[in-house]
């Protein structure tokens, strides 16, 4: 519909849609502007291109029918739709039906946090009408309002840069890719490298067929001259001479093996994601579940609500990014890379390309077919991500006796031990006349002149506590170690 009411006229007719991508132009205060549009109705290309780590958008238009409501596949484009983090706009589309409900349409969208401005939200919605094009002039200035507000702004000149949009062989032309040029200027004749491949610029053609020379920021073009078919979100960037682009190119494709055969792709399993929360990054567990019927998703999200309702104020929070019947697609993959979360299935299985796709993003993906272990596996994840309690145990005391000074400066405390043991690797408090004077590891321990792990009670020893030498006789040690403990 914003294609057809926004060409020249008498073009229309002669259209095909090559690509995944067009542009429209619009008269905005008496200013040509044109706005491209990335056309994803499956959202998995959308998704993809996000978890390669492409952001290729800087708008989102959510279409919703007025007549249809809230469906599972709106709930999923809902939730691919989130993870892009930029602005969005709900167009309630079908506004020509009889039974349109606008009003209802919000009022379901507040179920997945996503208010409207009718709601006290910031979210803008516009009702439209593919079929009448009601509603598309002022979606398309919505669309501008937000990208002033936004200043969205690309430079033209220099070497262009852009992302993969969707790649594919044809017999005859050989690998064919749509760029998205997202600064500089793409030319006929450039050499390029998208991912781990190269070639040169021997044509291109925009979404009409018509073959072009260049093409600017925000322009999507078919390119041909690649050495073979990139994936989608690939960077693009142009290069000098062919020869820095095919060892750029060699390059990454090295390190692309090197990290397969070392096992160092990207991972979104418990264990890294516990790292990410113990390190300050995150305090979040992001979750996809499946089910095999709604009863199921229900039961699955009301025991994760249980648990998040009852965790402690600094524990991890769960937030659900996706839920839904059926089995685990790689789709809810890219998703999970996306959004950095782990998959739960209850009563369901892994689709063979979502197993592939989950092993090669190292996506963890869990199957239950017990609610009970389900429950306690994710107890147990939130409880494993937490910075981990420590409680001071206290292991001995000693006394100096007497002082030694190595040829290097070290200071070692010739002491007795009279309570309990001292061992390596411990803490010391040092102590003058009951005050606190330093708290140090002791480095090194030696029983006349050998290292030793431990000394007992009535054995002397030499103390070497670090980042400590003002000791003196009479000083005392009192030696304590940090052991973790479980949380209650």
């Amino acid at each position: 519909a914003i294609r057809k009411a926004n060409v020249v006229d008498g073009e229309f007719g002669g259209i095909t849609q090559h690509i995944g991508a067009y542009q429209v132009e619009v008269d905005h205060n008496g200013e040509k502007r044109k706005i491209t549009f990335l056309d994803t109705p499956g959202h998995e290309a959308f998704t993809e291109m996000r978890a390669r780590g492409a952001s290729v958008t800087d708008i989102v238009v959510l279409v919703v029918a007025a007549d249809d409501g809230i469906m599972p596949q709106t709930v999923e484009a809902i939730n691919h739709a989130k993870a892009a983090e930029v602005p969005m706009i709900v167009a309630i589309n079908k506004m020509d039906k009889p039974d349109a409900s606008p009003d209802r349409i919000k009022q379901q969208l507040t179920t997945y946090e996503l208010l409207v401005e009718d709601y006290g939200g910031d979210v803008i919605s516009v009702p439209v009408s593919a079929k009448t094009q009601e509603g598309i002039p002022a979606l398309l200035e919505y669309i501008l309002l937000i990208a002033d507000i936004q200043e969205y702004k690309a430079d033209p000149s220099g070497h262009a840069e852009g992302a993969i949009i969707e790649a594919k062989i044809e017999p005859g032309r050989g690998p064919v890719a749509t760029i998205l040029v997202q600064s500089g200027t793409l030319r006929v004749g450039d050499n390029i490298v998208a991912g781990m491949n190269f070639g040169k610029v021997r044509a291109m053609t925009n979404e009409r067929g018509e073959k072009v020379l260049k093409a600017p920021p925000s322009c999507p073009v078919e390119v041909i001259g690649l050495n073979a078919a990139p994936g989608a979100g690939d960077h693009v960037e142009v290069l000098k001479n062919e020869k820095e682009a095919r060892v750029l190119s060699d390059k990454r494709v090295l390190k692309d093996r090197n990290n397969r055969l070392n096992g160092q792709t990207k991972r979104i399993t418990l264990a890294d994601i516990a790292k990410q929360v113990q390190d300050g990054v995150s305090k979040d567990l992001n979750i996809i579940v499946r089910g095999d019927v709604q009863g199921s998703v229900e039961a699955v999200l009301g025991q994760l609500k249980k648990l998040d309702d009852n965790r402690a104020d600094d524990e991890v929070r769960i937030t659900t990014k996706l839920s839904g019947v059926g089995n685990i697609s790689e789709s809810d993959i890219s998703l999970a890379v996306a959004t950095n979360s782990i998959i739960i299935g209850f009563n369901v299985k892994t689709d063979p390309p979502a197993l592939r796709a989950a092993e090669r993003d190292g996506v963890d993906v869990k199957l239950f077919t017990i609610i009970y272990d389900l429950t306690e596996a994710v107890s147990r994840a939130m409880k494993g991500m937490l910075a981990p309690i420590y409680e001071e145990f206290a292991l001995g005391k000693a006394e100096v006796r007497q002082m030694f000074r190595t040829p290097k400066g070290i200071v070692i405390a010739g002491s007795i031990v009279t309570d309990g043991k001292i061992l390596r690797g411990s803490q010391a408090r040092v102590l003058r006349n009951g005050e606190l004077l330093h708290t140090g590891r002791i480095d090194t321990l030696k029983r006349i002149k050998d290292d030793v792990r431990e000394v007992a009670t009535g054995y002397e020893c030499g103390i070497v506590i670090a980042d400590w030498i003002d000791v003196q006789v009479g000083d005392v040690l009192d030696v304590f170690e940090m052991r973790q403990v479980e949380r209650p």
